[in-house]
């Protein structure tokens, strides 16, 4: 009988193994693999990945343990461990990426054109971290060779381990980060090392996560990183693609977390350049253009830019922190209005943006301007003048209180700055 059940089977199975093997010789539909295997296969690389990157970690744990004890500085904590672990996640990228276009719309050539003639012709390469660490170690040491990468007198161990740290943000993309890394802000030598890790060569994606870590730290850390490291990665991305990568603007936006960081470590070292493109200003203008600031970063900006060497692109952003409409102090207003008067005399003919600046001040603030302030930019619209924005400023002043002359003025707006406002940016 089970002979007879395996025989009156067989002819059941043949059909099964035919259909079996049309379906593997068809051009329109191959099975490969089951879904279930495929599924299998998929939990043991992912078992396996997990396996690697735990091994990595205790690995990279015993090389710290193994650190001298005075490569991290006591006087400041690390991160706590919940905030360490949402620096890995891009959260937020999916918001504003829509929206990010490179602002190539924005840029005109022939007002780039107009805007270079005012550049300094005399000014220096920015400097980096590389060319500061260099130099200190060319200082120190007359006999390192000059065509070779000198290294910091460090422990061997600090050196290898920093230097793998670098390879791996040469080539990050998403994920977690090593956790040497994170402990770069809290170290005592933050600068060498960092320098070991080689930032000119990290990808996008590891600049911001390196400028979250320092956004999340002591403000003059994260001035020192944003200037040396974040900005000259930023103009060398806009110089050699004409937009900057998504990854680098959202490292932008998060430098603004330490305001005062934000302007001491980009905008006025990209001001007193003398070198800033009007690429450069469209761009990381937006960031001030978007983001909130608070009004006593905003305004000591606004004076510090005031006194500065005048360069086209600086009218720019002294015009988009106008139009935020701030309720500036007197002070800063006068500071502005004394900044156009230097111009009385220079025969050079100004850009537009120098104009609509001018605009911009008399719309946002002409009820805040003295009556002399106003007698001196009827001088100095007699001598620069533009065909559209000049009548337009005339049009704005005619009829406009002066300063003192509203009745509601009984708390003065000069209050908000402290007594020494360039203050905030000495603390």
């Amino acid at each position: 009988m089970a002979g007879k059940k395996r025989k009156a089977s067989e002819p059941k199975q043949k059909p099964q193994r035919e259909s079996h093997r049309q379906a593997l010789d068809s051009d329109d539909e191959t099975i490969l693999i089951s879904p279930s295997l495929s599924a299998k296969i998929l939990s043991e690389a992912l078992k396996q990945q997990s396996e690697i990157l735990d091994k990595a970690e205790k690995a990279e744990e015993e090389k710290l343990q193994k650190l001298p004890p005075f490569s991290i500085d006591s006087v400041e904590p690390s991160v706590a461990s919940d905030d360490e672990d949402e620096l890995d996640d891009f959260h937020g990228f999916s918001e504003t990426q829509s929206q990010y276009d490179g602002y190539e719309q924005e840029i005109n050539v022939e007002d780039e054109r107009i805007l270079a003639a005012f550049m300094s012709k005399d000014a220096s390469p920015q400097r980096t971290l590389a060319d500061i660490i260099i130099q200190k170690i060319r200082e120190k040491d007359t006999e390192a060779p000059a065509d070779v990468r000198p290294l910091p007198k460090l422990d061997n161990l600090i050196i290898d381990l920093y230097k793998g740290v670098g390879k791996i943000l040469n080539r990050y993309t998403s994920g977690k980060v090593p956790k040497a890394f994170k402990h770069i802000p809290s170290l005592e030598l933050w600068e060498e090392v960092l320098y070991l890790t080689e930032p000119e060569k990290w990808t996008p994606n590891a600049m911001y996560q390196a400028t979250r870590l320092f956004a999340a730290k002591n403000a003059k850390k994260a001035q020192r990183f944003y200037s040396l490291v974040l900005l000259p990665r930023v103009r060398e991305d806009i110089r050699e693609h004409k937009r900057l990568h998504f990854a680098l603007y959202q490292s932008l936006r998060k430098s603004l977390y330490k305001p005062a960081a934000f302007f001491k470590g980009i905008l006025l070292p990209l001001c007193k350049s003398g070198t800033c493109t009007l690429r450069e200003a469209v761009i990381i203008g937006s960031i001030i253009q978007k983001c909130k600031i608070p009004p006593i970063h905003s305004s000591v900006a606004l004076m510090k830019m005031t006194e500065m060497d005048y360069c086209g692109t600086t009218s720019y952003f002294i015009k988009l922190i106008l139009d935020k409409k701030y309720a500036l102090p007197y002070r800063v207003l006068d500071a502005v209005v004394a900044h156009f008067m230097r111009f009385l005399e220079d025969e050079r003919i100004m850009p537009v943006i120098w104009h609509q600046s001018i605009l911009s001040l008399i719309q946002r603030y002409k009820n805040e301007l003295t009556e002399e302030d106003k007698g001196d930019l009827d001088l100095l619209l007699q001598h620069q003048k533009h065909n559209l924005v000049t009548p337009e400023i005339r049009r704005e002043l005619k009829g406009s209180l002066n300063r003192g002359e509203k009745e509601d003025d009984a708390m003065s707006m000069d209050i908000l700055l402290p007594e020494n406002p360039l203050s905030i940016f000495n603390s």
